[in-house]
């Protein structure tokens, strides 16, 4: 079996997609962060010593998206036209999802997830004070398509 992440040597590989046709290209992730009921409650209050939680973790998700070929070697940029972030009060927790939409060469998959990922990690920092206890969980690609232009 080839794969196309490694030379022929076995080393990593930026696999050339030059040749591919432009598509439009989409994907969707989401992942969970488990909070105690004080940390539910100062977020749900916005009372939260670092401020608001939810806006800054949906905006730091976007800006870590738009990062992704920085933070993930083999990744390519890509010309994103949408990526988006939303956070959702659940029982126990956050739950954070992204859709990200680009036209290009190879898809945004990694860019909804590292979207997730930051936007969780965010969350993460701004109640690490008073929740010694966070999960972050159940990250996910939900979706991705592909359509020819």
């Amino acid at each position: 079996m080839k794969f196309s992440h490694v030379d022929d040597q076995g080393k990593a590989n930026m696999v050339d997609v030059g040749d591919k046709p432009d598509m439009v290209r989409t994907a969707e992730a989401s992942g969970k962060i488990k909070l105690s009921t004080l940390a539910m409650e100062l977020i749900i209050e916005n009372k939260n010593k670092k401020g608001d939680v939810l806006t800054a973790a949906q905006i730091a998700g976007i800006m870590g998206g738009k990062r992704t070929s920085e933070l993930i070697p083999l990744c390519h940029p890509l010309n994103i036209t949408k990526l988006d972030v939303t956070t959702e009060l659940v029982k126990d927790g956050v739950l954070v999802k992204s859709f990200a939409k680009c036209v290009g060469k190879t898809g945004i998959e990694m860019e909804a997830l590292t979207a997730v990922n930051v936007a969780l990690l965010t969350i993460y920092d701004m109640c690490k004070a008073v929740d010694k206890k966070m999960t972050i969980t159940d990250i996910k690609l939900i979706s991705k398509t592909k359509e020819k232009i």
